[in-house]
């Protein structure tokens, strides 16, 4: 059948009456049929078993192109493209065994030539005794669709390939927080393969669970989270720092699952830890640039005072002994008063040798040069001698002089001399800062493996903020030209060393100005092999003068001594003094003149001053040797 949309339908009247006029059939069609087959947007076409055009309504001519005029009347097959011979004739083989074709998707050409996309039913037609005499096609334009599919596919390959390609991680994760879907990159960063990443947790692969759990909650709620910083745990163990964008895929308001992209930032977070630790070592670097100006400032300062303090400390009592000594050679003294002379000059000269003495010592301590002769001794023995060197001092100044030892403590190992000279130092201390009328007691006691000797006073105490630098050289609480105390600051620094040289350690306790001061020295007992009885410390060298130092001389007769010196007035004194005590004595004033005499005669003794011009004593001694 064919239909004419120019002629319009009649009621009745023979063959021109017919519904839908143009039919070219002696059969009619019922007219609501012809309606729906000629407004139908799909193409309507019957053909033979032969695949004879038998009817071609106006949706076929819209997809085709043919007129039902050009189409009826010519074989289906003009439609079909050569490239697909056989497919006709399979469908009239399943048309004839009676079978309706539903949905079949094909290609037929246009009459442009061009190819369209149809989607095919194909029923066949029963004649009146129920014998198969056609079919009838249904076909649907499907080109649109198969566009959109093809277009669909085409992004669907093209997300595929971003999604596996793209340089930055990305996965995807289902509502229970299971990875559904993972790239490369992301399973490169990670060094785990699929199996081992897929179908898991994600919470597993975090290192901070709680925040993940956070995130993942927070996206359940529609939140879209972007660039929060994560830490990923490696198959390796070690720890990716990464950044995350998160949002969800929602279907009817049902969650699918989330979309997330990984940035691996861990070499930022490595350059900015190690950025951040530069920048910190710089500012430590500044503060320490800072601080050692401080201190090169301080320590300018502190040897510009030092040096003020030294000049005036040596030249107060080279001051008396120079007036002194002018006045007795003038003539202006009478005899009752040159012994008071004496005794002044005398005091004043020990005190300038003490003063030297303290200096020579911490030269040692810098240069390391100050050693220790270690032997068993009992404490009693130097703190006696001690005591009894600062006895006139503490007399003279109305200061009470009080001593409590035990004398059943154990030695202890070290060197006597350099012992007496902790204890006297801490005594003469004490006594120079306690008032007239106030207390100084040194005390000993066993203090389980150690032996205690502390020394404490009544007098102006200690400033809490000058406390912790008591034992710096050169350091004193009151630095002031109207100091009431004299000194240099260095006694203290030197019974810290050498209590540091015994094994030992000492600390100074004061509850403030005015307040008193203790200080306590803690000295390891010597084992028991070595606990044997006193003797007598010898005088100290240095530091603690003995009451006998300069009292009556030792007995020196028959000894044959050589004296260096290259200072004419030294050199005579010592010759005198030797000579007073019985020696037989050589004077020489420089090295070479030592070498000379040594090589004319035999001596017991040499004594040599160190510094000298051209040669000096030790390379006399090392020549001598």
């Amino acid at each position: 059948m064919s239909f004419d949309k120019t002629r319009k339908p009649e009621p009745e009247g023979g063959d021109d009456a017919l519904w839908g006029a143009g039919i070219r059939s002696p059969e009619a069609a019922p007219y609501w049929l012809s309606a729906i087959i000629e407004s139908a947007d799909d193409a309507i076409i019957t053909k033979t078993l032969e695949g004879v055009i038998t009817s071609w309504n106006p949706g076929a001519r819209r997809i085709f192109g043919y007129t039902a005029d050009e189409a009826i009347g010519r074989p289906v097959t003009m439609l079909i493209p050569e490239e697909r011979p056989d497919e006709e004739p399979a469908i009239l083989a399943r048309l004839v065994r009676g079978e309706r074709i539903e949905h079949y998707e094909t290609v037929r050409v246009r009459k442009d030539g061009s190819r369209v996309d149809i989607s095919l039913t194909v029923s066949p037609i029963r004649g009146p005794d129920g014998e198969i005499v056609g079919a009838s096609k249904i076909a649907r334009d499907i080109s649109a669709r198969k566009r959109a599919e093809e277009a669909l596919r085409r992004s669907e390959r093209e997300l595929s390939d971003f999604f596996e390609n793209a340089v930055v991680g990305l996965h995807w994760v289902g509502p229970d927080g299971r990875i559904l879907r993972a790239n490369r990159a992301e399973l490169e960063m990670l060094g785990y393969e699929a199996e081992e990443y897929l179908g898991h947790n994600i919470t597993e692969f975090h290192a901070d669970r709680a925040a993940i759990q956070d995130i993942l909650a927070r996206l359940s709620r529609g939140e879209v989270l972007h660039e929060y910083e994560a830490r990923l745990r490696c198959k390796d163990g070690s720890i990716r720092h990464v950044l995350i964008d998160s949002s969800v895929m929602w279907d009817d308001e049902e969650f699918v699952h989330t979309r997330c992209f990984t940035r691996d930032i861990t070499e930022r977070k490595r350059a900015e830890q190690e950025r951040e630790l530069l920048l910190e070592r710089e500012r430590e670097a500044r503060r320490e640039a800072e601080q050692a100006r401080r201190e090169a400032e301080e320590a300018s300062r502190l040897k510009d005072e030092f040096l003020a303090t030294v000049s005036h400390e040596l030249r107060t009592p080279l001051t008396a002994i120079l007036g002194w000594a002018h006045m007795l050679r003038t003539g202006q003294m009478s005899g009752a008063e040159t012994d008071s002379v004496y005794e002044t000059i005398e005091r004043n000269a020990r005190a300038q040798s003490q003063l030297i003495d303290d200096l020579l010592d911490v030269s040692r301590i810098i240069t390391g040069k100050l050693r220790i002769d270690a032997r068993p001794v009992n404490p009693v023995t130097f703190i006696d001698a001690a005591v009894e060197s600062v006895r006139p001092a503490a007399e003279a100044r109305g200061v009470r002089l009080q001593k409590v030892v035990d004398t059943g403590v154990v030695t202890v190992s070290g060197d006597p001399v350099r012992l007496q000279q902790v204890v006297w130092n801490l005594l003469s201390n004490a006594i120079k800062f306690t008032p007239r009328g106030g207390r100084v007691q040194v005390r000993m006691e066993r203090v389980d493996s150690q032996v205690e000797i502390s020394v404490s006073d009544t007098g102006a105490g200690i400033p809490a903020e000058f406390l912790p630098h008591v034992f710096d050289r050169f350091r004193q609480a009151d630095q002031k030209t109207t100091r009431r105390h004299g000194g240099l600051g260095l006694g203290l620094a030197i019974v810290r060393h050498l209590v540091e040289l015994h094994g030992g350690t000492v600390r100074a306790e004061s509850e403030g100005e005015d307040k008193g001061a203790t200080f306590k020295v803690l000295l390891p007992a010597a084992p028991l092999q070595s606990r044997v009885g006193g003797g007598a410390a010898r005088a100290p060298s240095a530091g603690a003068p003995s009451p006998h130092s300069y009292g009556s001389p030792e007995r020196l007769d028959g000894l044959k001594v050589l004296v260096v010196d290259d200072e004419r007035d030294t050199l005579d004194m010592l010759r005198a003094g030797l000579s007073l005590c019985g020696a037989e004595v050589t004077a020489a004033a420089s090295a070479a003149e030592a070498l000379a005499a040594l090589e004319g005669g035999r001596f017991d003794l040499l004594v040599s001053d160190i510094g000298m011009p051209g040669e000096d004593g030790y390379e006399l001694l090392r020549k001598v040797r």
